[in-house]
């Protein structure tokens, strides 16, 4: 099968960011005429498809998206988790005849409680929050704003809004599940709990399984993996466990690297599973065992619950879930009775 090519691999060959790349296929301005002609050729040359379903055209308004998000959950490689959150969801607000303006919010913004300028200009239709703010910063979202609103892979701590979330709480039950069923009964969970609200659910999915099998998890079993700012850092214990679990991908190669760094192998010393599947396979070895999240069908549920309420002028309240499924790959050993 090939390789579905991404916004990313073309800002990556054109030497860009993943945001003019998204701006010159919609046309939009502020991209020079050389750079949008570059753009798109370049994603002729690589297969690039975008407009993938039938197009539908909005009746009126700004034809703007505001996307929200804080800035330390994207970083400049276009290769984190909300950079190819935030393609899918331009994607699909573009087959809809919608564009989408990203902004990242700073730590200042968030502290100061300052609104994001796509809705200080109104320049927006409806704004999607990918990723967790704080719960004051929220509130002062909803208050603040009449456009409708859609939180992505995150809750609306207000609880009067929309979200949409990837099934993190069952999706580590499974994947704990699967450790268990290879042998394995001392597994370790590698997570700050409190950081986001999908790592408190991934969290409690973890605990869930491991009480079915009348294993009491311990202060001493959770390994934080990253600080305030959002990067992830961490030291590994002394004493380890013969599994862990990580609540990302990302941590479970970092995970990997630093067992390495002590001498030992995965899975033949040590095994390890993950969560997104949103790292690139046959780069890192061994590929790691996870829980593919569905970021596609967020997005899908994301774009068509604001459309929803921007089409009927009211507004959308509850909850989203959007299951993924268990991928086994090379990290995980089956240990023997």
């Amino acid at each position: 099968m090939p390789k579905t090519v991404r916004m990313a691999d073309i800002a990556q060959k054109v030497g860009v960011s993943t945001v003019t790349v998204s701006k010159a296929l919609a046309d939009k301005d502020g991209v020079s005429d050389e750079i949008r002609a570059k753009i798109k050729e370049t994603a002729q040359q690589m297969g690039y498809q975008q407009n993938v379903g039938p197009r539908h055209v909005r009746q009126s308004g700004t034809g703007n998206i505001g996307i929200l998000v804080s800035a330390c959950f994207v970083d400049d490689n276009s290769k984190s988790f909300y950079w190819q959150m935030y393609e899918k969801v331009v994607n699909r607000l573009f087959i809809n005849d919608y564009y989408g303006i990203l902004e990242l919010l700073s730590d200042e913004m968030e502290q100061n409680l300052t609104l994001p300028r796509v809705l200080q200009e109104n320049k927006i239709d409806g704004l999607i929050v990918l990723g967790k703010l704080s719960a004051e910063y929220c509130r002062t979202l909803q208050g603040k704003t009449q456009v409708p609103t859609v939180f992505l892979d995150t809750y609306d701590s207000c609880g009067s809004g929309y979200s949409v979330i990837s099934d993190g709480y069952y999706g580590m039950y499974i994947v704990t599940n699967y450790l268990l069923k290879m042998g394995h009964r001392d597994i370790h969970f590698v997570g700050t709990i409190n950081a986001t609200s999908s790592i408190a659910d991934r969290y409690y999915g973890y605990c869930r399984a491991m009480s079915e099998q009348g294993i009491t998890v311990t202060p001493e079993m959770v390994l934080p993996d990253r600080h305030e700012s959002g990067n992830i850092s961490f030291t590994l214990p002394e004493s380890l466990p013969t599994a862990f679990v990580c609540n990302c991908d990302l941590t479970a190669y970092e995970l990997i690297n630093q067992l390495k760094g002590r001498g030992l192998h995965v899975p033949d010393d040590i095994s390890v599973a993950g969560f997104d599947n949103y790292c690139l396979t046959g780069i890192f070895m061994p590929e790691i065992t996870t829980y593919a999240v569905d970021m596609g069908g967020m997005a899908r549920a994301c774009v068509e619950g604001m459309l929803h309420q921007i089409r009927h002028k009211h507004k959308m309240t509850g909850m989203k879930i959007v299951s993924g499924h268990l991928i086994v790959r090379d990290s995980v050993k089956k240990l023997e009775p």
